[in-house]
């Protein structure tokens, strides 16, 4: 994936084509073939960029990963307080939800469809991202241990992840309510 800032790449193109067409088919009910014409390019000419269907999903889940931890560090880095970085976290996953919903589905459905060496490397990259949440939690609230954190940080996911389903307001006035919501489920004023 890439920023707001840089212009997609064909690649970057493949993977929002296929996360949207993953989303509304599931990830077996897409051919190659499928993806391509969907992309303007044959299904062969898909293998230019992706050794195949399995890994187009594996960049897709991996990169996310990468992305919500990479961006979630640099916004907890730069906040002046621990309840500071909590909103931070909360503003930074409820954008990413309503921005991403086709992915959050996709993750959600296929994950068993993930190759198992990809799904080490999310897991690991979704570990850590937990962590960076439990750790900003456990500085605001004195005495909380890590699994209730770990498991407040869960719980805030699953609210903002509703995204696909709860996603009935536009997007700022949903963005909104979903950090509201969500800082009022962390205790954080």
């Amino acid at each position: 994936m890439t920023s707001a800032a840089e212009a997609p790449t064909r690649r970057d193109q493949i993977l929002a084509t296929a996360a949207e067409l993953f989303a509304a088919r599931g990830f077996h009910g897409v051919s190659v073939a499928d993806l391509g014409a969907a992309c303007g390019i044959s299904g062969p000419a898909l293998y230019k960029h992706f050794p195949s269907k399995d890994a187009v999903l594996a960049a897709m889940l991996v990169s996310i990963s990468e992305e919500l931890l990479a961006v979630g560090r640099e916004r907890a880095g730069r906040a002046t307080s621990a309840t500071g970085a909590v909103r931070a976290l909360v503003d930074w996953h409820a954008d990413f939800a309503l921005r991403h919903r086709a992915l959050i589905v996709v993750q959600d459905r296929d994950w068993e469809s993930l190759p198992d060496d990809a799904r080490e490397q999310v897991r690991a990259l979704q570990r850590a991202y937990v962590d960076l949440w439990a750790d900003q939690l456990r500085r605001v609230h004195a005495g909380l241990a890590l699994d209730p954190a770990r498991a407040m940080a869960h719980a805030a996911f699953g609210l903002i992840n509703s995204t696909p389903h709860s996603g009935l307001l536009p997007d700022e006035p949903m963005h909104e309510l979903l950090v509201r919501m969500a800082l009022g489920a962390l205790g954080v004023s």
